[in-house]
């Protein structure tokens, strides 16, 4: 992968899923995520508040999806943002990411390229 997440130039994730994690992430329970940031959604679980709703957009994603973006909280992000993985990060597909990117009008992020193994002739 390149030096720079695609992710930079995306957000279509922020923009389409529902972020929602246990409440204990939050700061008053001793986390990281601020208060400030979430939606009750359920008893046990909160919201990046605008992620709640249909459209979907993280308040905290600044920038145009596609484009340019960054996350105004990266590093107080929840779980949930932290283990999201773009297609082919560690070399592993993630149909969500192509799902999010897919609802923006975006390509599927390309599979790197692999070079062909050349076997060892003893």
């Amino acid at each position: 992968m390149s030096a720079q997440s695609p992710c930079m130039s995306c957000g279509a994730c922020c923009a389409y899923f529902r972020v929602s994690f246990y409440w204990g992430e939050c700061q008053s329970a001793g986390g990281t995520v601020p208060d400030s940031q979430v939606i009750a959604v359920s008893p046990h679980l909160v919201a990046m508040i605008g992620t709640d709703r249909k459209p979907a957009r993280c308040a905290n994603l600044l920038g145009d999806v596609g484009s340019e973006v960054r996350c105004t909280m990266y590093e107080q992000r929840s779980s949930t943002c932290r283990e999201f993985a773009s297609s082919w990060e560690n070399g592993v597909h993630n149909p969500d990411c192509d799902k999010a990117r897919a609802a923006h009008g975006l390509p599927p992020l390309p599979r790197p390229f692999e070079p062909e193994l050349t076997p060892v002739v003893a």
